[in-house]
């Protein structure tokens, strides 16, 4: 009996392997992607693409692990809830308010080690942020939210 029922799991995961979500990759960067609109260091840029991008964005960059059911069902949840909280591909066609929103909470997730997920971080080591990162990031983000309100205030 238990023979029978380890090969009917066994069946059912081989044939589950053919099930796959659709892949979140763009062969292109859009001109409304938040390192082109804002233009950042080539230090945080390299930052953001590592730590936030492949949940954040409409490009990720799938690990080994994303090949097998029901993991890359886990995984695509992941990105689609994250990117209806921010996705940088679309950055520039946030408003303002959303704009200034959106950064205040990226301060906040980075500073409570929220962003990004530990979940994520066990398996993309480089993606964990230091001490200085996390300064460098937040100073650069505070930079960023005061040019936009410059550049926002009526004349």
């Amino acid at each position: 009996m238990i023979k029978k029922i380890s090969i009917t799991l066994l069946a059912l995961f081989a044939i589950a392997q053919f099930i796959n979500p659709a892949k979140n990759q763009s062969e292109t960067v859009p001109e409304t992607d938040f390192i082109v609109t804002e233009t950042p260091p080539k230090q945080i840029s390299q930052l953001l693409k590592t730590a936030c991008y492949d949940c954040h964005s409409n490009n990720t960059i799938y690990p080994w692990y994303d090949r097998i059911t029901p993991v890359n069902f886990w995984v695509d949840n992941h990105i689609q809830h994250g990117k209806k909280h921010l996705n940088f591909s679309e950055w520039s066609n946030y408003s303002v308010k959303k704009k200034q929103h959106k950064l205040d909470e990226i301060i906040e997730l980075v500073e409570a080690k929220e962003m990004p997920l530990s979940s994520y971080t066990l398996m993309h080591q480089d993606a964990k942020l230091s001490e200085e990162q996390i300064k460098n990031l937040n100073g650069w983000i505070d930079l960023l939210k005061i040019k936009i309100e410059v550049a926002n205030q009526p004349m």
